[in-house]
């Protein structure tokens, strides 16, 4: 059996979704570095890999190439069974699926490194403007994803009941990147406390931006 190779970027809230999977899974993989920042993404090495040139994309043991972080953590989830990602239920599965893309297709696109280059260089944004941009469209998305989860019976101590999931992976890394912004998590007590018991568990610790070893000093 060949081995599983991440391409991924230490910071990259999107990789930190697919280690974490990786990691809750028990899978060893090969770590391949790209630095978004100085660009290697676009090397045409990488490109030869992934032509959309984004992170993470995932090489699974037979060669097959996976991109887009949600689609691998679900192959992920069917082929390796266990521990389950996603509730049996087709009610269960779809609210965590609706929770997980309340983060991962609403707040991360308007937030990624792409786009907030594309502000300084498009428009003549500075850091101020580039931060509170960010903090808007993570109030934007985090509001209503902490009223949902405090006003249902199925949040637990996680998204979903009382066992991590899809859902978890896309929240903890996006308090991460929130934090890099210093988003004020005070207004959101529920989504902070399934962070904070996520960040107990080894695959999350494990899989942490700063435990990577590409990770740089900030």
């Amino acid at each position: 059996m060949s081995e599983i190779i991440l391409h991924n970027y230490w910071r990259s809230s999107t990789s930190y979704r697919v280690r974490i999977a990786l990691e809750m899974k028990g899978l060893s993989y090969r770590y391949v570095p790209h630095h978004l920042r100085h660009g290697e993404h676009h090397d045409p090495e990488y490109l030869a890999v992934n032509p959309q040139g984004l992170v993470p994309a995932l090489v699974w043991s037979d060669g097959t190439l996976l991109v887009q972080s949600l689609a691998i953590i679900e192959f992920l989830d069917e082929t390796v069974p266990e521990p389950p990602l996603l509730p049996k239920d087709a009610a269960g599965r779809a609210r965590v699926r609706m929770l997980a893309q309340m983060i991962a297709c609403d707040i991360h696109p308007v937030n990624n490194l792409r786009v907030l280059t594309s502000l300084r260089a498009l428009f003549g944004a500075g850091d101020d403007d580039v931060a509170n941009w960010f903090r808007h469209w993570a109030n934007e998305g985090f509001q209503p994803l902490e009223n949902m989860l405090a006003s249902s019976s199925q949040t637990g101590t996680f998204c979903h009941g009382d066992t991590p999931g899809l859902a978890d992976i896309c929240l903890v890394a996006q308090v991460v990147n929130n934090m890099r912004f210093h988003v004020d998590m005070t207004p959101y007590p529920v989504i902070s406390r399934i962070h904070a018991a996520c960040m107990t568990l080894p695959a999350f610790q494990k899989a942490a931006p700063q435990n990577q070893i590409d990770a740089e000093q900030l």
